[in-house]
């Protein structure tokens, strides 16, 4: 009897060590099972943001072959061994190609690491506004915020409204019209100089009263506040800008047309069977109405267009714009008013100036961001979105640049692009494609006094603090901080000259403005104009 019990009892042992075994391999197979499905569901994240990435990057490429074998087209199809030929074929290489393509930030932000990034501003922007609410609470028992900078800053819209109309409607119709008129007369033969110097004469005339001195009495004769100013001032220098590259890309085509016309016309037997000449081609008003809306400086007849507008698209576009003039308030409430407002009461010092320009350093870093952010991609978006303009590249990667000379490049491309065909192209085909170094220089130097004059009029004193960042400082590095640096040490040190040249730019211009306040000039003299009331204003 015993064997048998000890023999059972070694069956049941046997079987519930089975039993065990196999609810553990049924464990074991279920965590493996598990582990292999979040394995997989992670292959395809990483799949799909490989081939996302991927086809962003051929997309890229093939926008950058498309691009390069345009411009090697003009070359092959325009290539002649007579001279006047190859003048035409170097204004041709020296266009501007423009192609469908996306702005960079919105690529980025598809990329979650990129997007938090984004978010971190957004909360940064949150908390300046709940610490605005708490300091006004705690000070004066109220949680409204004082928008009484916005009132100021923006004030005397009705005058700007109207201003701006003028400026418009003559850029529309003026320089169209006159070249239109011109274009009819030269198409007519003889007297070709008298017509065209009249007609230099006049659109010099109208532009110089319109674009030049108008803004300017309007700014001064009613005593606009800064933002006003700006509107005014930036659309002057936009509209002089949009009418300049219509009227250099239009005349060329006018008179290469009216050339053949009259090549073709020598050639054809005088007899009555022959069919009279086609008219000269001449651009339509609304491709010219189209290019004074449309985000960019060099004109077309024609752009690439997207097929349809997202809507919401352009109407969040606009809401971060007002998010972005919302943190520009809440950075000049909370980080520099209180400190520049009583920094003119105190001495000019090397001490006071050095506090204060590494205090600026920070906030001007953002002010400078949200530029970048609000204009150049928001409101150049958002036009683009709603003209269906498909060219997108209004910057480039600045933010990675080695060297100043490729930030001032892809900065902007916009007023890069203008800057480099009509000033610093046209230079080298004046000299003879010599003086590279000095074309530069003049680039330059009109960048940093158109700046120099926008920032005089904005602000309503002189202070060259923006002629000598560009025309100075900023032809050095250019030329020291050139493209041969690669070295990632290069970007750090290009971030620190940005951060403590905005530092520079916000420090000198707040003391600068508040000392203009509480000590106003005495007299109209040139020298109490040009010289800066913060070195001789303190107590």
């Amino acid at each position: 009897m015993s064997t048998y019990d000890t023999s059972d009892t070694a069956v049941h042992r046997s079987r519930g060590r089975t039993e065990e075994n196999g609810s553990i391999r049924q464990h074991d197979n279920h965590s493996d099972t598990s582990d292999i499905t979040l394995r997989r569901e992670d292959m395809e994240r990483m799949k799909a943001e490989l081939l996302r990435r991927v086809q962003s990057r051929l997309t890229e490429l093939l926008e950058r072959a498309l691009s390069d074998s345009i411009q090697s087209l003009y070359r092959n199809t325009h290539t002649h061994p007579d001279h006047t030929h190859t003048r035409d074929r170097h204004k041709l290489d020296q266009g501007k190609v423009f192609v469908a393509r996306c702005s960079l930030l919105d690529e980025l932000f598809e990329i979650s690491h990129i997007r938090t990034i984004y978010h971190m501003f957004i909360a940064a922007l949150l908390l300046f506004i709940i610490s605005t609410l708490a300091v006004d609470y705690i000070d004066q028992g109220r949680l409204v915020l004082d928008l009484d900078l916005f009132y100021y800053a923006f004030g005397q819209l009705g005058t700007v409204v109207w201003a701006w109309t003028l400026m418009f409607l003559y850029t529309l119709l003026g320089p169209y019209h006159v070249l239109s008129v011109w274009a009819s007369l030269n198409d007519g033969g003889g007297w070709r100089t008298r017509v065209s110097a009249l007609t230099a004469l006049t659109l010099c005339v109208a532009q110089t009263s319109m674009l030049g001195i108008f803004p300017v009495y309007v700014v001064l004769r009613y005593q606009l506040p800064p933002a006003s100013r700006f509107i005014i001032i930036l659309e002057q220098i936009r509209l002089v800008m949009k009418s300049y590259s219509f009227i250099r890309e239009t005349t060329p085509a006018v008179l290469r047309s009216a050339r053949r016309t009259g090549d073709a016309d020598k050639q054809q037997p005088h007899t009555s069977g022959v069919k009279p000449r086609e008219p000269l081609r001449y651009p339509s008003l609304s491709s010219y109405l189209y290019f004074l809306f449309c985000p960019t400086l060099i004109y077309r007849e024609v752009y690439p267009r997207n097929p349809c507008v997202r809507w919401n698209y352009v109407g969040m576009n606009f809401l971060k714009i007002l998010a972005s003039l919302f943190y520009l308030y809440f950075i000049l409430q909370r980080l520099c008013i209180p400190v520049f407002r009583n920094k003119s009461n105190q001495p000019f010092s090397t001490r006071t100036f050095i506090l204060a320009l590494f205090h600026a350093a920070f906030p001007g870093m953002l002010i400078l961001m949200l530029g970048f952010y609000a204009f150049l991609h928001c409101w150049l978006n958002a036009f683009a979105e709603m003209l269906r303009f498909a060219d997108r590249m209004f910057y480039k990667d600045w933010w990675n640049s080695t060297s100043f000379a490729n930030y001032y490049r892809t900065w902007n491309i916009v007023v890069h692009d203008w800057l480099y065909h009509y000033s610093y192209r046209d230079f080298l085909w004046l000299t003879g494609h010599k003086l590279r170094s000095v074309a530069t220089l003049s680039v330059f130097a009109i960048s940093a006094l158109v700046h120099e004059y926008a920032f005089t009029l904005g602000f309503g004193f002189f202070y060259p603090v923006m002629f000598c960042t560009f025309a100075g400082i900023g032809v050095v590095f250019n030329f020291a901080m050139n493209d041969k640096r690669k070295s990632p040490v290069w970007n750090i040190i290009m971030w620190t000259c940005l951060f403590i040249g905005q530092g520079v730019h916000v420090c000198l211009y707040c003391v600068e403005w508040y000392a203009q306040i509480q000590c106003p000039r005495s007299g109209t003299s040139f020298w109490e104009l040009v010289t800066p009331r913060s070195w001789t204003c303190y107590q």
